[in-house]
C-alpha cells in the first residue's frame, strides 16, 4: 500500500520513527510493541500499520534513518579535516557529539551488540557504512605510517566503544557515579581523555612504520 503523499503524511511518519527510536532504546526490541508507539504518538495502532506493517519494519526504518544521519554528520566533518592526526580526532569528536545529542542510537547499538543473529551480516545492514567510515580512516592512518599496526576493527573497537558507553550509560552507573554527557564541561573532559587514548595508538616520529 502506498504511503500518503504530502507533508502531513511524512510528518506523521517522522513522529512515529521518533517515538519508536526512543522506545526501542529504552525497552529493547523484544519488549517493544507497536501499541506502545501508537500510544506515544497519540494515534491508533492501525495508523502505524499503514506506515509500518510489522514491528521489524519499523525497527529497520529507525535504524536506517539514525545510521544515515550519523554517517552524514560524521563523514562530512571527517572530509573537512586536512590530514592525520586531525582526521582521527575529528572522527572521534564528531561521533561523540552526534551520539551525545542522540543517545537513543547509542543505546540501540549497545543492545544490538549483545543480541544473537543466525546471519552475522544482518546486524550490520544499516551500521555497515559507519563501520566502513571508521575503518577507512584507520586504514588511511596505517598507510601513512601514523597508526600502530593493528587490525582496523580492533582499533575501531578500542576507540569507539567508550564513546557509546559515555553517551548511553550515564543513568545506569549508580547515583555516586552519575554524570551528564550533555554538560559541556563533562563532555570536554571526556573528549580530552578520548584524545589521549587516541594518541596512544599513534606512532611516534622515531618509531619505524
Amino acid at each position: 500500500m502506498a504511503r500518503p503523499a504530502g507533508s502531513r503524511g511524512e510528518l506523521t511518519r517522522e513522529r512515529i520513527l521518533d517515538e519508536a527510536e526512543r522506545i526501542f532504546a529504552e525497552s529493547d526490541y523484544s519488549a517493544t510493541r507497536l501499541e506502545d508507539v501508537a500510544l506515544a504518538v497519540d494515534i491508533r495502532r492501525a495508523s502505524i500499520i499503514y506506515y509500518f506493517p510489522t514491528k521489524q519494519q519499523s525497527y529497520e526504518a529507525v535504524q536506517a534513518r539514525a545510521y544515515s544521519a550519523l554517517v552524514d554528520y560524521v563523514g562530512e566533518r571527517v572530509e573537512q579535516a586536512p590530514a592525520y592526526p586531525e582526521r582521527l580526532f575529528t572522527l572521534l569528536d564528531a561521533t561523540l557529539d552526534f551520539l551525545v545529542a542522540r543517545p537513543t542510537l547509542a543505546r540501540i547499538i549497545l543492545r544490538d551488540s549483545v543480541s544473537n543473529y543466525e546471519n552475522e551480516d544482518v546486524p550490520v545492514r544499516y551500521s555497515g557504512p559507519m563501520l566502513e567510515l571508521w575503518e577507512r580512516v584507520v586504514r588511511e592512518g596505517r598507510a601513512a605510517g601514523e597508526l600502530v599496526d593493528a587490525a582496523p576493527i580492533h582499533l575501531v573497537q578500542l576507540l569507539g566503544a567508550g564513546i557509546m558507553f559515555f553517551a548511553a550509560t550515564a543513568g545506569v552507573v549508580g547515583s555516586a557515579r552519575r554524570y551528564d554527557p550533555v554538560a559541556s564541561d563533562q563532555r570536554e573532559t571526556y573528549r580530552a581523555l578520548m584524545h589521549a587514548a587516541a594518541r596512544s595508538v599513534l606512532r611516534s616520529p622515531e618509531e619505524p612504520a
